[in-house]
């Protein structure tokens, strides 16, 4: 089974078995509604949890668990990764990609030519996150993921096209 990494159990919260999640996910409402499987991950242990109640608190999700009936229960499992069933990924809008999808595609120009690879999608404190681009014989490239610059994402092909301007690379 492959897992999607939504966050990390960073602390109990109350006596009631809470975890505190930082969630790197835009759908908490969605992934933690109660009787979804949830999947805490350290290394190669992977556990099954059911949802009983989710909550927004402070930029953080407080979960509790169905299996994890108090605090004494849920304590072993801060630090987790927080996952989930990679079959459960929330369908994006079209033109909207998960991070994870971008990352290992090819980067060409609009003439076909070799840019390099995505290894990273940075985020800003700006209007737009950032592609990092790997280049050869050369030093990364950090290309604004907005439709001016990326023309065209093909997941079939694993390739981005770009559009290139003077002083981007």
């Amino acid at each position: 089974m492959a897992y999607i990494e939504i966050g990390r159990a960073v602390n109990t919260h109350g006596l009631k078995g809470e975890l505190k999640i930082e969630s790197w996910s835009d759908f908490d409402d969605i992934r933690y509604q109660p009787g979804n499987t949830i999947y805490l991950v350290r290394d190669e242990e992977v556990n099954a949890f059911t949802v009983r109640s989710y909550r927004p608190h402070k930029g953080f999700a407080l979960v509790a668990f169905e299996e994890l009936e108090d605090i004494n229960a849920a304590e072993p499992f801060k630090g987790y990764t927080v996952c989930v069933d990679e079959k459960d990924r929330h369908e994006l809008p079209e033109g909207e990609y998960y991070y994870d999808q971008l990352i290992g595609l090819l980067v060409q120009d609009e003439d076909g030519r070799h840019i390099g690879e995505v290894i990273a999608v940075e985020e800003t404190n700006g209007a737009q996150d950032n592609l990092r681009v790997k280049r050869e014989n050369n030093s990364d490239a950090l290309i604004p993921n907005v439709p001016a610059f990326v023309k065209n994402v093909d997941l079939d092909v694993k390739v981005i096209t770009i559009h290139v301007i003077e002083g981007l690379l």
